[in-house]
């Protein structure tokens, strides 16, 4: 289940990108496992037209991908570029460099998708506003962020601010101090004479 929608998925994206198709085709015939720790393991070979290709064998593959299940949620908001800095990856290194490189840069094309369905405006505009939503979350968030910090920082003062932070330090080894000769002064005062 979990190998047939991975092969399916990353053969829709590799048809929208004849670069890396290109990249896996002198790789044909080659082997790799992904491995989804502790989940599952997804063992595929490189067809000849450089898509992937369900592989069952008994030898060890060539290359492993290793990725913590963990990661997966990272995938699905940063994207493969980023998931891909996660990746153990081991064996053959000029098929790995190869896989690598291509999951790295792969990129579906919503809009050419949509546009099969929809006609070439229709997806482009709803693309467009996807992509205009999005930033506009973004800036959403980083300005409640600004808020929220101003707010903790300066009206109810529960966190020092930036600029405070070494007058602040400065006030507590300034303290320290005070406590360390205060707790010798007991100290002597302790002892008898």
């Amino acid at each position: 289940m979990i190998s047939s929608l991975f092969l399916s998925a990353t053969n829709h994206l590799l048809s929208q990108a004849g670069w890396a198709r290109q990249r896996l085709q002198p790789h044909a015939g080659r082997t790799a496992r992904l491995a989804l720790a502790p989940v599952a393991e997804i063992d595929f070979s490189v067809a000849a037209d450089g898509q992937l290709a369900e592989w069952s064998g008994e030898e060890a593959p060539e290359v492993t991908l290793r990725l913590a299940v963990a990661e997966l949620p990272r995938l699905l908001v940063d994207g493969l570029e980023t998931a891909m800095r996660h990746v153990r990856i081991e064996g053959n290194a000029e098929f790995a460099e190869a896989l690598g490189f291509v999951f790295r840069h792969l990129r579906w094309d919503a809009e050419e998708d949509l546009a099969r369905v929809l006609g070439d405006i229709a997806a482009h505009r709803i693309v467009e506003g996807g992509r205009r939503a999005a930033a506009e979350g973004k800036r959403t968030l980083e300005r409640a962020g600004g808020n929220l910090s101003e707010y903790l920082t300066e009206e109810s003062p529960l966190l020092v601010s930036r600029k405070a932070l070494p007058g602040f330090a400065e006030e507590v080894v300034a303290l320290r101090d005070a406590v360390a000769r205060l707790d010798k002064r007991v100290a002597r005062l302790g002892k008898p004479r």
